[in-house]
This record gives C-alpha cells, sequence and structure tokens, in this order.
C-alpha cells in the first residue's frame, strides 16, 4: 500500500489535545501507522544530567496516529489524498483541488 503522509508533507491535527495545529512530519512508522510531527504531541522528559548533556525537563514530539492527521492542500486546507498514475508513473493529489501534491 502507498503512504499517502510522507516523511516533509505539511499536516494539520484533525483530533486530539493538539486539534487544529499545524507541523512538518518529520518522520513515518508505516508498520504502527504513526508519525512524528515537529511541535505537536509534545511530551516532557525528564533526562539525567551526565557528562556530555546538561539534562533536566526536555520537550520531545510523540507518535501521533496517521488517522488524526490531513495534508494541507496549496490552498492551506486540509484536503484526502489519492492516487493517479501520469506519465506511467503513481502520483499523490489532493482530492479538494486535484492538484498533484
Amino acid at each position: 500500500m502507498a503512504a499517502k503522509l510522507k516523511k516533509g508533507d505539511k499536516i494539520v491535527v484533525l483530533a486530539g489535545k493538539d486539534k487544529g495545529k499545524e507541523g512538518v512530519i518529520s518522520s513515518v512508522d508505516p508498520k504502527t501507522g504513526k508519525a512524528v510531527v515537529e511541535g505537536v504531541n509534545v511530551a516532557i522528559r525528564h533526562t539525567r544530567a551526565s557528562q556530555n548533556s546538561q539534562g533536566g525537563r526536555v520537550p520531545q514530539a510523540m507518535p501521533i496516529q496517521l488517522s488524526n492527521l490531513a495534508l494541507l492542500d496549496s490552498k492551506g486546507k486540509p484536503t484526502r489524498v489519492g492516487f493517479r498514475e501520469e506519465d506511467g508513473k503513481k502520483v499523490r493529489f489532493a482530492k479538494t483541488t486535484g492538484e498533484t501534491v
């Protein structure tokens, strides 16, 4: 199955405590169906000080379910993603505008 959301896509969160926030996908795990988005679903990790790091409270983005994310189209609106073939290649397109992603 081809990935509807990929690393580097601009997305908006549809559900959860961060609903409405926008960000860029930094990594995707297709096996678990989750993605890490910068600035979304941030948890505070407490780290112990070591010789090379100071330690303390470190904010870290946690994975969020792919079903709670939607791609932003060229107009900045959330859209669903479809697939079609152009010049013999399978490409993603925004369902709202019909433009290729």
